[in-house]
């Protein structure tokens, strides 16, 4: 293997070697304590313009394959990680993790102290950083590093937005409910399980016109997850303030944030985010915990939202962080109920949006009948 570096904007450095394409990449690094699912990590919209550093020390030993991914193509700037296993033991293999990364042009290290990093990013929170295989002059990857774009302010969902809008059409299956899908960066792993609970999704792009969403007459909006900064993407914000009320709305991360945003909330940096298929969350309503996958960088500030407006319903028992709302014909979740990776016990938020759609519907019945 290539000998390559990782080197971060304070000065701190790991060298290692390189075992994804041989190239020159800056981002801000992360970490995500999940022990699996590389590959669905890695093709994750909201990974766009990070490099991630895995916690689990072994990586690559199941390969890759076409079906396990949440996009098409690999999205994060760089795959940092203990030990790569180039050998790979998996009936679903297609290839190699290294030579998956190859093909995508993706940089990735092994051999560094992953443990190291992580604590650093947990001390010194998450920052900017280069990894390159072609130039180990410190004092050339710092002046790199300075010019590398800061996640603050960065509106990276207009990279990652459809072009046009689609039909999501992958089941035989009864589509009972209209539902257009704000693609902010949308997991695939979403769209499946929308499908399978009989939802005829149309996807539009992220700049699409409220106007034209409600010329669709959709029975309900999603407001999927992405990448950035949530208070640079002020059409969505605008779009999202004048769908309010009109349609049942469902929030996803960062659909969750810019939901809290048109509603004339703050959002704000954390230190180091949450990344990973553990992070515990309680419902307050009810009082019950459940584990969730997460991966957000940035979160909504609780005390900037006007609760005569919306129900805090879901709190982080790590930090105290907001991790949903709720209102008449709203639900927005900051985590991951579709996993992919992660746990399943969040699963039953898609029924209910499915039960709120279906309310508005009976609610029109009874509308009708009146008149």
């Amino acid at each position: 293997m290539k000998k390559a570096i990782l080197y971060l904007k304070d000065g701190t450095h790991f060298y290692g070697e390189s075992f994804g394409a041989t190239t020159e990449m800056t981002g801000e690094v992360v970490f995500n304590t999940s022990m699996t699912g590389y590959q669905e990590i890695l093709t994750d919209p909201s990974y766009t313009g990070q490099m991630v550093t895995m916690t689990y020390p072994e990586i690559g030993n199941y390969g890759v394959n076409s079906e396990d991914v949440e996009s098409d193509k690999v999205q994060a700037a760089a795959f940092i990680v203990k030990n790569y296993n180039e050998e790979y033991s998996n009936y679903r293999a297609e290839k190699s993790l290294g030579d998956y990364l190859k093909e995508n042009n993706i940089p990735g290290i092994q051999g560094i102290d992953t443990r190291a990093l992580t604590k650093k990013i947990r001390e010194d929170g998450s920052m900017n950083a280069i990894i390159s295989t072609e130039e180990f002059d410190l004092e050339k990857l710092q002046a790199k590093v300075d010019q590398a774009p800061n996640m603050e302010g960065a509106d990276l969902v207009k990279t990652v937005t459809t072009k046009k809008v689609y039909k999501w059409n992958k089941l035989d299956n009864e589509k009972k409910y209209n539902v257009v899908v704000y693609d902010y960066g949308v997991k695939f792993n979403i769209l499946r399980i929308l499908e399978s609970l009989g939802c005829d999704l149309t996807i539009v792009p992220a700049d699409y016109s409220y106007k034209k969403v409600l010329e669709l007459n959709p029975d309900g909006i999603f407001l999927s997850n992405g990448p950035g900064d949530p208070a640079a993407v002020s059409y969505a914000i605008e779009n999202i303030k004048e769908l309010i009320g009109k349609k049942p709305i469902f929030g996803i991360c960062l659909g969750h944030q810019l939901t809290a945003l048109s509603l004339g909330g703050n959002t704000y940096k954390m230190k180091f985010g949450h990344r990973g298929g553990n992070q515990p969350v309680q419902n307050t309503i009810n009082k019950k915990v459940e584990i969730t996958a997460q991966n957000h960088g940035f979160a909504v500030d609780i005390n900037s939202l006007d609760n005569k407006k919306i129900d805090i319903k879901y709190m982080n028992l790590n930090d105290d962080t907001l991790e949903g709302i709720t209102a008449k014909d709203l639900l927005t979740v900051q985590y991951h109920p579709e996993a992919s990776p992660g746990p399943h016990d969040s699963f039953y938020i898609f029924k209910d949006f499915i039960k709120m759609m279906e309310m508005k519907k009976n609610e029109k019945k009874i509308e009708n009948i009146n008149s």
